[in-house]
């Protein structure tokens, strides 16, 4: 097959990658506590054709010898960007928001064995469900029903409580009806230290990658000081202007590409028709 065909659909089909990651980035501008990605390209192999064998004509020559001929692009990753979002606030008490873009909530799920894995958002959009056998404590919980994790494992407050506040280090105090305080523990963050370690595992989550150890991943924050407010939540670090101009961009790509199929497909074409 020809060369710049060959170039051409390969390209095409990693440029699809970029549009399906910027479609999936648009789609969640929306969606609280959304991280971006980006697309990270690189080159496939590329060959040096030798072009002029006589080697007196290339006397006085500055550029290199030969023509360097490429074979197309690929994607070589995306990247997770933690860039900090904008907070709303929503008045809610049980709405979180994270300040530092390189934390995030723990969450502990239970999967389809009955094995119990961590997953990282930052999601703050928490709420109470009953704990199963004993109806007189609440657990804090995803939408779902995951449960976030603390310091010492799950977070259960009390039933028929009268308030509830979480401070900037993420200790929860819950008021009674009389008044009394009740100490139900301190929301347990993580660090982020390789996001490129961290694949989706589905709603708006991230686990650590198969493989990799959760230590070269994530790290215990250590400093947990202002990082938290209560009553708002974290909106997505998705720029519209941006990924407009970037899905553009890579349209043009793939259209440029697409022309490239059809001009060599003419030139067969031409060259099969002579007599």
């Amino acid at each position: 097959m020809n060369r710049s065909m060959i170039t051409a659909s390969v390209s095409m089909g990693q440029l699809q990658h970029q549009l399906d990651t910027i479609s999936n980035n648009l789609s969640n501008s929306n969606t609280y506590g959304f991280k971006r990605r980006n697309v990270q390209f690189s080159d496939l192999l590329v060959q040096e054709m030798n072009n002029q064998p006589n080697q007196r004509a290339e006397i006085g020559r500055q550029t290199p010898d030969g023509i360097r001929l490429g074979s197309g692009s690929r994607v070589s990753g995306t990247v997770l960007r933690l860039e900090q979002g904008s907070v709303l606030e929503t008045g809610r008490k049980l709405d979180v928001a994270l300040l530092n873009q390189n934390v995030m909530f723990q969450i502990s799920k239970t999967l389809e064995n009955n094995v119990e894995i961590i997953e990282y958002t930052r999601e703050g959009s928490f709420y109470l469900n009953p704990v199963e056998g004993n109806p007189d404590q609440l657990q804090l919980t995803a939408a779902n029903g995951d449960r976030i994790m603390g310091e010492n494992g799950p977070i259960e407050i009390p039933a028929g409580f009268e308030s509830i506040s979480i401070n900037g280090n993420g200790t929860i105090r819950v008021t009674m009806p009389d008044q009394t305080v009740v100490n139900a523990g301190q929301l347990a963050l993580a660090e982020i230290v390789r996001p490129q370690l961290l694949e989706a595992s589905g709603d708006n989550r991230f686990r650590v990658g198969a493989g990799t150890a959760v230590g070269q991943a994530v790290a215990q924050v250590e400093q947990m000081e202002g990082l938290i407010q209560q009553g708002a939540l974290e909106q997505s670090n998705v720029n519209v202007a941006h990924e407009m101009t970037e899905l553009l961009t890579t349209q043009r790509s793939y259209q440029m590409n697409a022309r490239a199929v059809t001009m060599a497909d003419q030139m067969m074409g031409l060259v099969n028709t002579i007599r």
